[in-house]
């Protein structure tokens, strides 16, 4: 849809001709598959539509002054930082596109040990800039090159390093808040004139609704600036690094170890990783590098580990007898790093471990003891860099499964089940690639007392093939069924599968209620409602926050097996 020249002139007053777009080869770089994290369903080639114009703000003030034009104008609008996902991206016709990479700000408060961050601020650089004064942070599982403030905000926020860091959703503190109405809302003590160290007190809290569980995906405005909480780094005021690309190593302290923990099967990986989440030990836990498949991930390991290595090397390292041993040994694994904080803190580190693994039965992989793989391996988890390999072996893919709603040990005694169900749809249809056995994945919880894994599966395939695009749909509806036979509530391939049409447009209220009228607990949906209703009663952000009308809830028992999932 095209803009008038009129409005578009008040858009350029507030950003200024440099930072306001309506070219349509520049609109066209602004879609994505809407697929791709966001709204896992077919056609897979289905694209977001274009906005009418592109707006690069630079502060929390021209946030403001665009949304108040949007809603005098009806307009949509959608924020976004690095575009991870479908989620940033607009979602009707009359929509501007709002580009923050010109809000790139990071403070480190020392004194706090908190950093006060803006919108394109990537995890990497506040990481390196809390490096200096003696601090990290959680760099979530998307990878360093992501959004801090996108996953605190308006998604999920955890990673390999949150048992240690937190979550981000767990380290928001004070926050500047563009609401859907063009309202600024400064949040805890800010909101107070005392700064940015605090958040919320015990209690219902506006983190609620800015975020909430999960996030808002950008439905309830804009965040703007943040504080969030950091955590010690006992390591160097800067990572010094050597090698070439993929394989960059790190030469940290002695008071750093990385190890791959093996188990003999799954019971006993469940009995250890309960144990590491009890005793806190670990800087960073994930079973990482799974995402290759099982089948070659120790080849995968060599070959990224070493720069005179390419994928050609595959064939002839599977065949390696160490590699094989290695890739065995390694079926069900674990990769942990740990950080002394004193020499006496990685002395107590260490022995726990040891107990840990006498007591599950678990050893320490000698094959990734290697130095120059160890070396590897430490620094790929210290920064979370190259989460572009997740594309290596094919040229799309959709994460599915996710075993996250449940504890270690019902997740570890189904994940070769899961397994057998994703192979026999990769051997019986053409439809998804074989690219070397179960991919599950997934880090230990950053929750108190325990918690799930994340057990994320991998799916590739031709998003530009009509029947590997369709036949994967038809897989996921296949997990989505299992996975609730199960009882372990919706695919997360499919979990988003509502919040878009098909054609990668909003859905209406109509819509979301036939989806939610016959929910198990429908006051979540009516609550959320309300709270759209009251922050955001223009309905201009998309619909990704689910809601339904109350006068539309459901009880009669023949109609409840229409639920949504």
């Amino acid at each position: 849809m095209d803009m008038r020249e009129d409005l578009y002139r008040e858009f350029e007053a507030i950003v200024g001709p440099r930072n306001i777009s309506r070219d349509k080869s520049v609109l066209e770089t602004y879609r994505c598959m809407a697929s791709q994290n966001s709204a896992h369903y077919g056609p897979y080639k289905v694209r977001t539509p274009f906005p009418m114009a592109v707006l690069l703000p630079g502060s929390s003030e021209e946030v403001q002054k665009i949304i108040r034009l949007c809603n005098r104008e009806g307009i949509h609008f959608k924020a976004s930082s690095t575009f991870w996902s479908a989620q940033g991206y607009v979602s009707a016709d009359n929509a501007v596109q709002l580009d923050l990479r010109r809000m790139d700000g990071v403070e480190i408060d020392a004194e706090n040990g908190i950093a006060i961050i803006e919108p394109y601020a990537i995890a990497g650089v506040i990481q390196a800039e809390a490096m200096k004064y003696g601090y990290t942070c959680n760099i979530q599982g998307v990878g360093g090159s992501s959004s801090t403030v996108a996953s605190t905000a308006g998604w999920q926020g955890p990673g390999p390093s949150s048992l240690f860091t937190g979550t981000n959703y767990d380290n928001l503190l004070a926050c500047e808040w563009v609401l859907p109405n063009g309202e600024i809302l400064r949040t805890g003590s800010l909101g107070s004139g005392d700064g940015w160290f605090c958040g919320e007190g015990p209690g219902p809290s506006l983190r609620a609704i800015l975020r909430g569980g999960v996030g808002t995906a950008g439905d309830m405005g804009v965040c703007t600036k943040m504080a969030v909480k950091l955590a010690p780094w006992p390591g160097p005021d800067h990572l010094a690094s050597r090698g070439k690309a993929p394989a960059y190593k790190a030469d940290l302290p002695d008071n750093f170890r990385c190890y791959t923990l093996c188990f003999p099967d799954w019971e006993h990986w469940a009995h250890g990783v309960q144990l590491l989440h009890e005793n806190r030990i670990t800087y960073t836990s994930h079973r990482q590098f799974n995402m290759f498949g099982c089948d070659i991930k120790g080849a995968m390991v060599k070959i990224l580990s070493d720069e005179n290595k390419q994928l050609c090397d595959l064939p002839e390292l599977l065949e390696d007898p160490e590699v094989k041993a290695a890739t065995q040994d390694m079926h069900c694994d674990m990769q942990i790093v740990l950080a002394g904080m004193s020499e006496a803190d990685l002395a107590y580190k260490e022995a726990a471990l040891d107990e840990i693994l006498r007591i599950s039965g678990g050893h320490r992989s000698q094959f990734m003891a290697e130095k120059e793989i160890e070396d590897w391996a430490l620094l790929y988890f210290i920064r979370m860099g190259r989460k572009n390999l997740n594309y290596v072996l094919c040229g799309s893919y959709e994460g599915h499964f996710g075993l996250a709603r449940t504890n270690y040990y019902l997740a570890a005694s189904l994940v070769e089940e899961a397994s057998a169900l994703k192979k026999h749809w990769e051997e019986t249809t053409p439809y998804l690639a074989k690219v070397g056995g179960n991919s599950s994945m997934g880090g230990l919880a950053g929750i108190g007392g325990g918690g799930g894994v994340s057990w994320e599966f991998f799916a590739h395939f031709d998003s530009f093939d009509d029947a590997s695009v369709k036949g994967v749909a038809e897989y996921f509806g296949e997990t989505n069924k299992w996975m609730g036979a199960k009882g372990l509530g919706g695919c997360m391939g499919k979990v988003n599968e509502g919040s878009r049409r098909p054609d990668g447009y909003d859905r209406s209220q109509e819509e979301l209620n036939k989806m939610f009228q016959y929910a198990p607990q429908p006051g979540v949906f009516t609550y959320q409602w309300k709270v759209r209703e009251a922050f955001n009663p223009n309905h201009l952000t998309g619909t990704y926050y689910k809601t339904l009308e109350p006068s539309a809830v459901r009880t009669d028992v023949e109609g409840a097996a229409s639920i949504f999932i």
